[in-house]
């Protein structure tokens, strides 16, 4: 059982590990610097960054990209027996849009405390999607913090 619990945490460090390399990709683009990465398996089948200011649109969050290029790689809306990996709590938008693709597990690094879904609205995925939080949470808020001390 110690075994299984090491190597589900060194698997999700991994993964989330990625999703940091595309929460750096959204920096060098002067945008939030939040990424994710979508896993079926072993594969992952979807990535994205933010891309709000790029884009010119609101709604271009990193897990709303990543939910996007899963989709299309499996072929279907419903991310079923899939975990996304995201370095920031999502927020109601991106949850409401996690929970109408079936998602089985959200893992995330730092807590929004201002605009992530649990501040907002507790619970929004369906029950029996597992929510984990706080892998590799000092890389991911040392990503924001830094960011964010660039804008004052």
């Amino acid at each position: 059982m110690e075994e299984q619990t090491k190597n589900n945490t060194q698997r999700d460090e991994k993964f989330m590990r990625m999703a940091i390399d595309e929460a750096r990709k959204a920096l060098k683009e002067q945008e939030v610097p939040i990424g994710a990465v979508i896993v079926c398996g072993d594969r992952v089948i979807g990535r994205g960054h933010n891309l709000v200011e790029t884009l010119c649109d609101a709604t271009a969050h990193a897990e709303m990209q990543c939910i996007t290029a899963a989709a299309s790689t499996l072929g279907g809306k419903y991310l079923k027996e899939c975990t996304l990996y995201v370095t920031v709590e999502p927020c109601i938008m991106c949850a409401g849009a996690l929970a109408w693709s079936q998602i089985d597990r959200v893992v995330y690094g730092a807590d929004d405390p201002k605009r992530g879904f649990t501040t907002v609205s507790g619970r929004i995925f369906h029950p029996k999607t597992i929510v984990e939080r706080g892998v590799l949470v000092e890389e991911c808020e040392a990503l924001m913090k830094d960011f964010f001390k660039t804008l004052r």
